[in-house]
């Protein structure tokens, strides 16, 4: 769904309340702020709200792209929440999942942090990022869980083994293998650039987007007027799941 961000107010959903451990993906791999990376007040009021129903373990999980220390970073912006465990994809045990598609697009299985596994309820917060009109939004956000020592190509940082197979491909098959059970992209405002030099444009939006990160991501996408070719693609794996 699309709210207005002045009368927003994050709800769990009821499956929350009944969870032992939460994990929440801000999208944090690089050293900026927001409106490029997840902003700590939106953040904050996804952490308070989930307290207020559940007693579950909340955990913050992220990797940073160049394969160094996240920490740095969760420092940087803020993220100092009490009674919330902060971990680094880098420092987890990495485990082989298989995509549950019949027909993988492009990767069949990913190494994934053991702690994805071990959590009763997923969570995306991301920004509302377009770069070279594409949209970063819940989806893409799911790149930053696989371990860049694992993906980076040669001694460049990053996912860039993965290139070669097509990215469209390779988040819907993210999409597919690691299933989010929400997903909020954080539209208050937009930041838009024409590279990844980091350097863009931020405007007002003032929208909040809640759902299933596949419908949040076509409604972010339909708003904004971005082309996400990986979203035609879920739609195949969907009719192949029948779901």
């Amino acid at each position: 769904m699309i709210y207005e961000a002045s009368k927003y107010s994050f709800n769990p959903p009821p499956l929350v309340s009944r969870a032992h451990k939460i994990l929440i993906k801000p999208s944090v791999s690089y050293p900026y702020s927001y409106p490029y990376s997840t902003s700590r007040e939106m953040l904050g009021l996804i952490i308070e709200r989930i307290k207020q129903i559940s007693d579950a373990d909340i955990i913050i999980l992220e990797g940073a792209a160049n394969g160094e220390s996240v920490y740095p970073i969760y420092k940087s912006l803020g993220y100092d929440f009490p009674r919330v465990l902060m971990i680094d994809v880098k420092d987890c045990i990495w485990v082989e999942i298989e995509n549950p598609l019949p027909h993988p697009f492009a990767i069949a299985t990913f190494w994934v942090p053991n702690v994805v596994l071990s959590c009763d309820f997923l969570i995306s917060v991301s920004p509302l990022r377009i770069v070279g009109n594409q949209g970063f939004f819940s989806i893409r956000n799911l790149l930053s869980l696989l371990p860049v020592s694992k993906y980076k190509k040669g001694s460049s940082a990053g996912w860039g083994s993965l290139e070669e197979f097509g990215w469209d491909k390779v988040f819907a098959d993210l999409y597919f293998t690691l299933p989010f059970d929400l997903a909020v992209i954080d539209g208050r405002k937009k930041f838009v650039a024409s590279d990844e030099s980091f350097k863009g444009k931020t405007d007002s939006l003032g929208k909040i987007f809640e759902g299933d990160p596949y419908e949040i991501d076509r409604e972010a996408a339909a708003l904004t007027g971005v082309d996400q070719q990986y979203l035609d693609i879920i739609k195949t794996g969907k009719a192949e799941l029948d779901i």
